[in-house]
């Protein structure tokens, strides 16, 4: 994407997309001032998306079938097939995982080890390490998700933070991870090694996740107090949780942890007598059916954003933003503010930083912007904007798996890793903070920053 700042654009091209979120958000805010319940699953949110993506075969250019073929494309780009078929086997697994009491002891195990004001914490601190560990967010919150839904509610807790906080502390390995896809991306088009970016990353990150213990060990405790009891559970039922961490921390693809972990639950409900017959076919059908509304939102959504591309709407942000850059701070505050409404307009970080790489790289050389730091705040923010949205695979995945208890737009608030995150991030850009790492004069050492040669990178 050479001279990315000379492509205007299209303004009228982010309207549809603005249009969906608009309608999505102002029917639940609408329904719950009138004391709906779930106010936000009353008006479905795919039928929010259909509005936007009516609203951009209207307003964008070219023949009908010309704007069918793009939104078709957008609906079966990779990523979105893969994220949907993660939907589908994560629905199966915690349909069938629960239907033989796994869900129940694993709650149980964890309700008689971990005292509950301190549920919330560990829950962060465990969806970080399982995230730095396997390099996916989404894959960390289908493992840990339903087992906290469940001690959030038995152990008395603020189920929006509990799950606001799972969300934080996957993307906290979404941001770091050495395997990350993010990692891969923003390291690749800046030029970097994954050490040097790291540790710098690991600057922001590191106060960012203080601070976010500490207000969870705070705000964290139960609003109400659970019942004094003891919780009965079986281990053997808790295997199928324990292999998917286990194969997750290993590195094994998503799709077979989830499929192992599907047939290992029927096993065991089998030997247990809680299947008999078709019921454990039924239930992986039923966990598919669970996951339909997430499925068709996803879809939707990745051809309206191809909609959006291909009408010049991501072009015109980037032409606005590289017009506001006049000096080093402006360019890490514009690098900054480009991924951020970028990963807003297309819902996914990866693809994002892939957008915004080479303006950055050239924003970079002509300002005196550390690489490193470029690749550092492409990364971060992309991972703060993809972890808050309501329309993200993340929030849409745990709003989800609380079975309409939660939507995401309710869950959104309590992310507040992500929130600290971006809060650290924009004081380093204005002040010394997070600096260490960094030369002191990156313009004439530009292109001895990284221990990679392009050949290695790609």
């Amino acid at each position: 994407m050479n001279n990315l700042n000379d492509k205007k654009g299209n303004g009228i091209a982010l309207l549809p997309f603005l249009i969906f979120v608009l309608i999505y958000l102002a029917a639940g805010i609408i329904l719950n001032i009138k004391g709906v319940e779930m106010a936000f699953y009353q008006f479905p949110a795919p039928v929010a998306a259909v509005i936007g993506i009516i609203f951009a075969f209207i307003l964008l250019k070219g023949s009908m079938n010309e704007k069918f073929g793009i939104f078709i494309k957008g609906c079966g780009e990779d990523n979105i097939i893969i994220m949907c078929t993660i939907y589908l086997l994560a629905g199966a697994f915690t349909s069938v995982s629960s239907a033989m009491g796994g869900v129940d002891s694993a709650v149980n195990l964890g309700l008689t080890l971990i005292p509950a004001q301190y549920i919330t914490v560990g829950i962060f601190l465990i969806s970080m390490f399982i995230s730095v560990a396997t390099g996916t967010s989404v894959g960390t919150i289908v493992a840990v998700g339903p087992i906290a839904i469940q001690l959030a509610e038995k152990g008395g807790l603020n189920l929006p933070l509990v799950l606001g906080s799972l969300v934080g502390g996957a993307m906290f390995g979404d941001n770091l991870s050495f395997i990350s896809d993010t990692t891969i991306a923003a390291t690749r088009t800046q030029e970097v090694s994954m050490k040097d970016k790291f540790r710098v990353g690991l600057d922001f990150a590191l106060p960012a996740t203080i601070v976010t213990i500490i207000l969870l060990l705070i705000f964290g405790k139960p609003i109400s107090t659970p019942e004094s009891q003891e919780y009965a559970f079986n281990i053997i039922k808790i295997i199928p949780y324990i292999f998917v961490l286990i194969a997750s921390i290993a590195g094994m693809n998503v799709f077979a942890v989830l499929t192992g972990g599907i047939v290992i639950a029927g096993l065991i409900g089998f030997g247990y007598g809680s299947f008999k017959g078709l019921d454990y076919v039924q239930q992986i059908y039923s966990g598919f059916t669970g996951m339909i509304d997430i499925f068709l939102l996803s879809m939707l959504t990745g051809g309206l954003a191809n909609l959006v591309t291909k009408g010049g709407g991501l072009d015109w942000i980037l032409h606005k933003i590289s017009k506001m850059i006049k000096s080093k701070k402006s360019a890490e505050l514009g690098i900054s503010t480009l991924i951020s409404l970028i990963n807003a307009s297309t819902a996914n970080n990866t693809v994002s930083i892939i957008i915004c790489g080479q303006l950055t790289k050239e924003v970079s050389k002509k300002y005196a912007v550390d690489s490193r730091k470029a690749a550092t705040l492409l990364q971060t923010f992309s991972c703060v904007i993809q972890g808050i949205i309501p329309y993200g695979a993340q929030l849409l995945i745990a709003g989800s798996l609380s079975a309409g208890l939660m939507s995401p737009f309710e869950i959104a608030p309590y992310v507040w890793y992500c929130y600290i995150l971006a809060i650290f991030a924009i004081v380093s850009i204005f002040t010394p903070f997070g600096t260490r790492y960094l030369r002191k004069n990156p313009q004439t050492d530009f292109e001895k920053e990284t221990d990679l040669s392009p050949k290695q990178i790609a």
